[in-house]
This record gives C-alpha cells, sequence and structure tokens, in this order.
C-alpha cells in the first residue's frame, strides 16, 4: 500500500493506471512511462526554469554542470574553472561534443581572438546539437559568447539530459522517469528511505547509502548508520562512491543536506551516474527481458531494412547526378576558371567522395547484419530489390569512378593548356620588346655624323619611348596572368617582365643622356671664351648634380654646384642668382648654367671689377691692409706698387687690424673712375654683388 501511494504521488494518474494494471508485465509498464517521458514531462525550454531559480540552486547547478563537464572532457586534458567564462569562446563546448558524441565537428577557430570567431564556434556547437535531434529554443551563439549564465546552464542540462541521463534503461524506461523508478525499486526494501523525487528526497543522506548497501554491502555497514546524522552519512556515501566506485564527485554535501530543497537538475547528474555504474553490475535477466529483447531486434532488423533501401537509394542517385553534372561542365578558357573547377573537384573528392565511400562501406556492413540478425532467429534473409542491391552499387562506382578519372584528366588538360598559352603570349611580347629595345640601343650607340643631325635622330628615338611603355604595361597584364596560374618557368624565352622593366629603364637614360650630351654639345660650341678645360671642368660638375637626369638643375643643386666650384653666396643672393639665371622658372638648364658661369668667370678687367675685387681682399672692410693682399695671393711686387699709391684710411677700423698700416682703397678708385650712373663707388657696396647682372656690388661670390 504504501508502494502504492508513492507510485500516485509521483506519476500522472493516466500513467499510474497503466502501471498498477500491469504490474505483471513490465513491457507495459515501460510503454507507460517511456509516453510520459516523450510527452507529460518534456523537458522545458532551457532558459524558463532557470527564471524560477534562487540565486543559490543556480550557484550549486553551476558547480555541479562544470564538475560533469570537467569529467568529459579530462580526457583531453582540459579543465573548466568558470563555467561562463571559459564556454564563451565555443572552443571547450566544441571539445565537450566531440567527447560526449565521439564524432568530430570539423575545422574550427582553435585559438579565437576575434569576436566573430567565437560566434563561428558556437555556432558549430550549436548547429551539431541540432542535427543530433535535440530541440533548444531560444539559446544563440550569442549567449554562449556574452555569458549568459542561465542559457549556459540551460544548454549543459540539456547536454547532460541527451547524453547522460537520456540513455538510462530502466525496464525500457528512460530519463527522468525512469531514473526514479530505478532508484525507487532499489530502496524499496528500506522503511526509512523514501525517494519520490530528485530533491528533499535525499537530505538525509540514507537514500545513497541505501543504493550503497543494496549494490555493495561489502562497502557499507547500513545498519550501523545514525539516521540523524544527514552530514555524516551523505559525506560517507559520497566517499565511498568515489573512491571504491569511481563516480565523480560532483556534489558536496552542503549542497543536498542544508537546503530544503536541493536542486533537481544537480541531483539528477549525480544519480544518472550512480545509475550507470551499478547497471553494469546488473546481470540478472528475465524472460520478460529476452522477449523485449527478440522483439527490439526484430523491429531494429525492420528499421535496419527500411534505412538501407533508403540510404542506398539516395547514395546511387547522388552518384548519378554527380557524373551527370561533370559531363555538362564546360570551361571558360581562363586559368581563374579551370582552377576553380580544379579546387571543386579536389574538394569533392576530399568531401563528397570520401562520405560516399564511408557510405558505401556502411551499406554493405549494414546489409550483412541484418542477415546475420535475421539468421541469428533463423528467420528467412533479407534479399533487397534488384536496382538496390550490393551489385547494382558496384556498377555504377565503377562508372563513377571512370566518369572521375575522365574528369580530372580533362581539368589537368585544360590548365595545362591554358598555361602554355600564357607562357607563349608572354614570350611573344617579351621577345618583341628585348628586340625594340636592343634596336634602340644600337642605334643609339652607333650614332655618327653632325652633332645637329644625331640630335634629330635621338630624338626621334625618344618619341619611341611612349609606345613602348604602353607595350610594357600589356606585358605587366600578361605576367600578372602568368603568377595568378604560378608559371614560374618559361621555355619560349629567357626573358622576366622584371629584366624587360630595368632594360626599358637604361634604354630611356642611354636616349635621355644622349640627348642631354648633344644639346649640351651644341651649347658648348658656341662658348666660344671658355677654354675647354674649363668647359670640360663646368659640365663635369653640371652631370654631377644633375641626379635626375633632367639635364637641369634645382635650386639646391644649383647651389650645391656653385659651392663645388667655390662660389659661395648668401642665401638670399643664391635664391636671386637663381630666378636670374632661371628666368624665372623652377630649374637651370646647361645652357644657363654654362652661361651664368661665363659672367662669373670671364674677366674683364673694368674699373667695377676691379673695385669688387678689393672689396673682397678686404673682407667688405672700407680699407686693405698688406696682410689682406698677401692673403688674396697678390704678387709682392705689386703689393709694394700699391702701397704707395693707394692714400692711408683715416676712419675707424678694425680692433685686428691696428698697428698695421691702412689703405683707403675706395678713396683711390673714385679718383680714377666714377660709376655708371653718376653715384660714388662707396654708394655701390650697398647693393648686391652679382656676378651676371650688376657689376661693382660688394659681398659677390668668393672664388679661389
Amino acid at each position: 500500500m504504501q508502494h502504492q501511494q508513492q507510485l500516485e504521488q509521483v506519476y500522472p494518474r493516466r500513467t499510474y493506471r497503466v502501471i498498477s494494471s500491469n504490474l505483471h508485465n513490465p513491457l507495459a509498464v515501460q510503454g507507460a512511462i517511456l509516453e510520459l517521458t516523450f510527452s507529460e514531462t518534456a523537458p522545458e525550454r532551457p532558459d524558463s526554469s532557470l527564471v524560477k531559480m534562487d540565486n543559490k540552486w543556480i550557484n550549486v547547478q553551476e558547480k555541479t554542470f562544470t564538475k560533469w563537464l570537467n569529467t568529459k572532457i579530462a580526457q583531453r586534458k582540459l579543465m573548466v574553472k568558470d563555467l561562463v567564462k571559459d564556454l564563451s569562446d565555443g572552443v571547450i563546448l566544441i571539445h565537450l561534443l566531440e567527447c560526449l558524441s565521439q564524432e568530430s565537428l570539423g575545422r574550427y577557430a582553435a585559438k579565437p581572438k576575434l569576436r566573430v570567431q567565437k560566434f563561428e564556434n558556437a555556432n558549430t556547437a550549436l548547429d551539431f546539437v541540432k542535427s543530433r535531434g535535440i530541440q533548444m529554443t531560444n539559446i544563440g551563439a550569442e549567449d554562449v559568447v556574452d555569458g549568459n549564465r542561465k542559457i549556459i546552464l540551460g544548454l549543459i542540462w540539456t547536454l547532460i539530459l541527451r547524453f547522460t541521463i537520456s540513455d538510462i534503461n530502466e525496464e525500457g524506461m528512460t530519463a527522468k522517469e525512469g531514473l526514479l523508478l530505478w532508484c525507487q525499486r532499489k530502496t524499496a526494501c528500506y522503511d526509512e528511505v523514501d525517494v519520490r523525487d530528485f530533491s528533499s528526497s535525499w537530505n538525509d543522506g540514507l537514500a545513497f547509502c541505501a543504493l550503497l548497501d543494496i549494490h555493495r554491502p561489502d562497502l557499507i555497514d547500513y545498519d550501523a548508520l545514525d539516521e540523524s546524522d544527514h552530514r555524516g552519512n551523505m559525506q560517507l556515501a559520497f566517499d565511498i562512491a568515489h573512491k571504491e566506485i569511481g563516480i565523480p564527485d560532483l556534489l558536496d554535501v552542503e549542497d543536498v543536506c542544508d537546503v530544503a530543497k536541493p536542486d533537481e537538475r544537480s541531483l539528477m547528474t549525480y544519480i544518472a551516474y550512480w545509475f550507470h555504474a551499478f547497471s553494469q553490475m546488473e546481470k540478472v535477466e528475465n524472460a520478460g527481458r529476452r522477449v523485449e529483447k527478440f522483439f527490439n531486434n526484430m523491429q531494429g532488423a525492420w528499421e535496419m531494412q527500411s534505412a538501407y533501401e533508403r540510404r542506398m537509394a539516395a547514395l546511387l542517385q547522388q552518384m548519378r547526378e554527380q557524373i551527370e553534372q561533370w559531363q555538362q561542365a564546360t570551361f571558360e578558357g581562363t586559368y581563374a576558371d579551370a582552377k576553380k573547377q580544379s579546387g571543386e573537384f579536389v574538394a569533392y573528392k576530399k568531401g563528397k567522395k570520401r562520405e560516399w565511400v564511408a557510405e558505401k562501406s556502411e551499406l554493405a556492413t549494414l546489409l550483412g547484419n541484418i542477415k546475420t540478425k535475421l539468421g541469428t532467429y533463423r528467420l528467412r534473409p533479407y534479399e533487397p530489390p534488384p536496382e538496390l542491391s550490393l551489385e547494382t552499387m558496384d556498377r555504377e562506382w565503377t562508372m563513377l569512378t571512370k566518369a572521375e578519372m575522365m574528369r580530372g584528366q580533362l581539368i589537368n588538360e585544360t590548365i595545362r593548356d591554358i598555361k602554355n598559352a600564357l607562357r607563349k603570349s608572354f614570350a611573344d611580347k617579351a621577345n618583341d620588346f628585348a628586340l625594340a629595345l636592343n634596336t634602340m640601343q644600337v642605334a643609339i650607340s652607333g650614332l655618327e655624323g653632325d652633332v645637329e643631325d644625331q640630335l634629330l635622330h635621338v630624338r626621334r628615338l625618344s618619341d619611341n619611348l611612349p609606345p613602348l611603355d604602353a607595350y610594357l604595361d600589356k606585358i605587366a597584364a600578361v605576367d600578372e596572368k602568368c603568377q595568378e596560374a604560378n608559371i614560374e618557368e618559361n621555355d619560349f624565352t629567357t626573358y622576366t617582365y622584371d629584366e624587360l622593366t630595368y632594360e626599358l629603364g637604361l634604354v630611356k637614360s642611354s636616349v635621355q643622356k644622349k640627348l642631354a650630351f648633344l644639346e649640351n654639345q651644341m651649347v658648348a660650341r658656341d662658348m666660344t671664351n671658355l677654354t675647354p678645360i674649363q668647359l670640360e671642368e663646368f659640365e663635369s660638375v653640371f652631370r654631377h648634380f644633375d641626379r635626375n637626369d633632367s639635364n637641369s638643375l634645382s635650386e639646391l643643386e644649383f647651389s650645391a654646384a656653385l659651392a663645388s666650384l667655390g662660389l659661395v653666396f648668401s642665401e638670399e643672393e643664391m635664391h636671386d642668382y637663381f630666378v636670374e639665371t632661371s628666368s624665372g622658372r623652377d630649374c637651370v638648364t646647361f645652357e644657363q648654367f654654362i652661361r651664368f658661369m661665363v659672367d662669373v668667370t670671364e674677366d674683364q678687367n673694368t674699373a667695377e671689377q676691379v673695385f669688387q675685387s678689393f672689396q673682397e681682399v678686404a673682407d667688405g672692410k672700407p680699407y686693405v691692409t698688406e696682410m689682406d693682399l698677401r692673403h688674396s695671393l697678390v704678387p709682392d711686387e705689386v703689393i709694394e706698387k700699391l702701397v704707395e699709391i693707394i692714400p692711408p684710411h683715416n676712419g675707424p677700423d678694425m680692433a685686428q687690424d691696428r698697428g698695421q698700416p691702412q689703405f683707403d682703397y675706395i678713396a683711390f678708385m673714385e679718383r680714377l673712375i666714377s660709376s655708371p650712373e653718376g653715384g660714388s663707388l662707396k654708394d655701390m657696396t650697398n647693393g648686391r654683388a652679382s656676378p651676371t647682372k650688376k657689376p661693382g656690388s660688394s659681398n659677390g661670390p668668393t672664388s679661389p
């Protein structure tokens, strides 16, 4: 009577009636509870029940689930410390599913850095769970990545149900009710134990001790237990279960004893380990199980036959569709298209083909298993329809293999043809281009005759350079295609794009230098007031500072060139000279440079030039000393004559010159000449020195 009341409390009235009326028929009892498992007590959505939990339950559940997870992934030497945080990148979740299912989930980001990689990992795991027929509502990758604690606990609970609890088979029942019935059956003979649920029924620890006693009485002295020592009983049961039986320590004593209503899911998870451990010790068989086994085997054989025919038909259809697809495939004539089709072919061989090989093997094994199963019970053997027989599969497979070989040969041949076409296209253009460059180089090196004729011929050659640039662009386009096709060698030419680019640069440089040389020669030919040595020096300096071979000098290059010739000016003076010499442009041509140097170096022997020379010798002072003249390398006999005819200076002097005779060269020159504008020579010292435009000005260039 007591057991009957317990059943009424645990199961709904309809299910109880079926159980109570069929206690002599275990198979009927199993069916009733199995129906209850998947209808009346279908698992709630993971987050709906968690919302109702208080924080303490959630903490216990998180701790229990974490330990459960660690027992599953321990084989991979992994450990989770923070369930929410450690699962956020999806890696641990994938490891867990692979350990649970003994299947690979494929490629994934093992060390995700980016959020999108974590999302991809989480989606991979969730998609796999869904593919196993596990319904998940309101669970998304963002819940895992963002660490939604309740959703994650719901997800783990779903996995526990699917992979730990749902496979519990007690008298044909599954899931929660089957586990509860197992506990009740095992503890029914213990009056002080009343298992009604997976919560408060376990507070005193006696139920755990009873399970140990009924299965392993050698491990525990049940009669010596103190029923009032709840924590002691619980700790004893936990320790024995862990040390002697190998049941993981998922729960702590306080998780069960110190709460009025322990967390149901945590207890179910833990008790499921007890079930699995003790189920291995169960060896009792009865007639009902044998009948059930026979029925299950028969039903399994029928299901296997149906699965064989369905899978065989699907595989044959896929193979025929693949052959038809290859037969209809065409090529666009480009390497990219051929490579794309080659990649698809490789992907087929690594993916779909291997799946078909495995499926073909599994179908043959499945058919053999069907025949073995039927033969075990001496039943009529199964023969599949002719169109689904293994012989038909072998014929179709031979056709697939032949079509596959032809497809691979066609792709390889197409790629070879495209590569050869690219090689020839590049070689033809490269050889023509190299011939044109060689022709121009020979023409430049073989120039003879008048400068004017040579200059005209070189200018014509220069006009042919832009078309060569355009042609080189075409070569570059072909070369890029060759690189895309991974063409590393070309037997049709010895030239590469880089070599042609370099050689074109040499030809351009030769033309430019030759053109500049001839133009400069014409300029030099007209400079009759320069000695050949001077002209050679000026041209050499100009060429040295013409860094870009433009036959012109920028302002900075112009300044450096003059400095190398000993002509040093202030920054302002140099800028003015540059503007004057270049006629206001941004560069000085060779002709302008030579004319400037002629003006600077030409010795006109004018009075103004002599006065400017005195200024330079005196370093800008209004007087000159014998020491100044000697430093300027004026001969001694000239110095003796000058000090006799130049009047002495009576004005202010420099400290370093005191005690030395000082001569007023300004007064001396003013007695001899007057300025063109009617002013004094002294007034002209306030102007800027200009070797080309303003003779007689002070602060002019210093030339050694």
